[in-house]
């Protein structure tokens, strides 16, 4: 194939997060106990200059902004087969619509509940997600668990109001709350 036949192909093709669902779920295993598992990357654009969807944003790979296109991926993940699928994606920008990567993470994982009606326990997120709107969201809402780091300056409380907020830093472990965890507050 050369390159003008695909790049004409992909010009005429839409390939959209449906058209992924519609081949992964044959081949998808549900599982009760499975992961949603939600991250966001940036596809380095920087040396395209012609790529509309392109924009300048943050790069935790690069440390900086890059000037790439925005992609937020959500995988089911299938402990008991030890398998996982790429079920949904968004592309994020100005130039696609007004979502941020937090509300297309609400609507995929809506999605999922909703639309595919996929069995799953918990929900496993990054850092940039463990804001209280989207964990209230799966908590109250959708009523799952879910798991993601907290950035180490986040004030948060783990005296049942008994005490001021700290940082996550500061916060003291007894251990078996280094095996268990713990519950705070944010």
């Amino acid at each position: 194939m050369s390159h003008n036949r695909i790049k004409r192909y992909l010009q005429g093709v839409k390939l959209t997060p449906r058209l992924l669902w519609e081949q992964v779920r044959l081949e998808l295993i549900e599982s009760p106990k499975a992961y949603v598992v939600f991250d966001d990357t940036v596809l380095d654009k920087s040396y395209s200059k012609k790529i509309e969807c392109s924009q300048w944003q943050y790069s935790g790979n690069a440390r900086g902004l890059v000037k790439g296109i925005g992609l937020v991926s959500c995988v089911y993940v299938n402990p008991e087969v030890n398998q996982y699928w790429a079920i949904d994606y968004r592309l994020y920008g100005k130039w696609m619509d007004s979502y941020s990567k937090l509300e297309h993470v609400k609507e995929m994982l809506s999605q999922v509940t909703h639309s595919k009606n996929l069995m799953f326990a918990t929900v496993l997120m990054d850092s940039w997600y463990a804001t209280k709107k989207l964990m209230a969201f799966i908590d109250d809402t959708l009523n799952k668990i879910y798991y993601c780091p907290l950035k180490r300056n986040r004030l948060v409380d783990d005296s049942g109001i008994t005490s001021p907020y700290q940082r996550v830093d500061a916060l003291l472990w007894d251990a078996s709350e280094i095996q268990q965890g713990k519950v705070i507050k944010i």
